[in-house]
């Protein structure tokens, strides 16, 4: 009888593990998985990729998603890594970055019931819903920043290449600048490369010692160096896609920011909560809280200054101003 019953206790302990670790499994295989292919630069960029990777932290965080990433230094092609995302089983793989988009789309094309996301560019496929940002539209609060900074009358914009993409970060800039002072010169420079700081660092030099005082920069890794530059010189600088103030203390005045983290997290948000993609593509400008300003610092701002740079922002909301070309 006390074998009968030691049998009896052993089966319902078993069971109980058992049962535990079934409902273990399949919690773990009702999680969201994502895969996300990172820009060229990869992690530790301090700028875009970073913020794309905070965006995924915040969802595991709150949502419960998993993810994994690839980065470039690795998979050689975003092709490669693109495919070993797909077949790692994710719900959603992600490209960051315009670079991404002709691989990601010959992989949406392979594998035609697989999500996927694409960030800074515009796809056509059907499984491919694409997120942009209104850069002009956050690039003119920095030309208006910038125009209130300089005391030279010479500002400059680096830009790490000379593509659609980044030229609405340029123009934008430039009415800006434009908007309060007409008569104000405005320097543009590309780089030709988003992961070289030294590089920036010289071509920000270049642009102090031809009178200008304060740089924008839209450039990645680049960028970092003409922010330091810019320290190191005693100028000014406006950063990107983050708050890059903590890169260089004494000359970040504000940085444009373009929340992809923002844009990532509340698209798997829909997606973790009612199982549904957007479909075609996603804008987001200052209405939309897809970009904007950093908090501004180092210089002393008065508060018409400060008003001034908020009325700006609410007549491009409200669509009275025209930031494109």
């Amino acid at each position: 009888m006390k074998q009968l019953r030691l049998i009896i206790v052993m089966m319902v302990v078993v069971c109980l593990f058992s049962g535990c670790s079934a409902q273990e499994t399949a919690t773990t295989k009702e999680r969201v998985k994502v895969g996300i292919m990172l820009s060229d630069v990869g992690l530790g960029d301090q700028s875009f990729s970073d913020s794309a990777f905070n965006g995924l932290m915040k969802a595991r965080n709150e949502l419960g998603i998993v993810f994994d990433y690839r980065e470039l230094q690795d998979t050689k092609t975003y092709e490669q890594g693109l495919k070993e995302l797909v077949e790692e089983g994710n719900d959603i793989v992600i490209g960051l970055g315009f670079m991404v988009q002709e691989d990601l789309e010959k992989v949406a094309k392979q594998y035609p019931k697989q999500h996927f996301i694409l960030v800074d560019a515009v796809s056509n496929l059907k499984n491919v819903t694409s997120i942009t940002f209104k850069e002009d539209e956050g690039s003119f609060l920095a030309g208006v920043v910038a125009a209130l900074a300089t005391k030279t009358n010479q500002v400059g914009f680096i830009g790490g290449d000379d593509v659609p993409l980044i030229h609405k970060f340029a123009d934008g800039f430039e009415k800006g600048v434009h908007a309060l002072k007409p008569s104000a010169s405005v320097s543009v420079v590309y780089a030709g490369d988003f992961g070289n700081d030294q590089l920036g660092a010289e071509l920000a030099g270049e642009m102090f010692k031809g009178g200008c005082d304060v740089v924008y920069t839209a450039a990645g890794f680049t960028g970092v160096g003409v922010l330091k530059e810019a320290e190191a010189q005693g100028k000014y600088a406006i950063g990107v896609d983050s708050d890059q103030y903590f890169y260089a203390e004494k000359a970040v005045v504000t940085s444009m920011v373009k929340n992809v983290d923002v844009a990532l997290f509340t698209i798997l948000q829909q997606y973790v909560q009612k199982g549904e993609m957007p479909q075609g593509t996603v804008q987001l400008g200052l209405k939309e809280n897809g970009v904007g300003l950093a908090p501004i610092r180092v210089m002393a701002w008065s508060e018409p200054q400060q008003k001034l740079i908020e009325q700006w922002k609410q007549k491009i909301e409200n669509g009275e101003v025209t930031t494109k070309e």
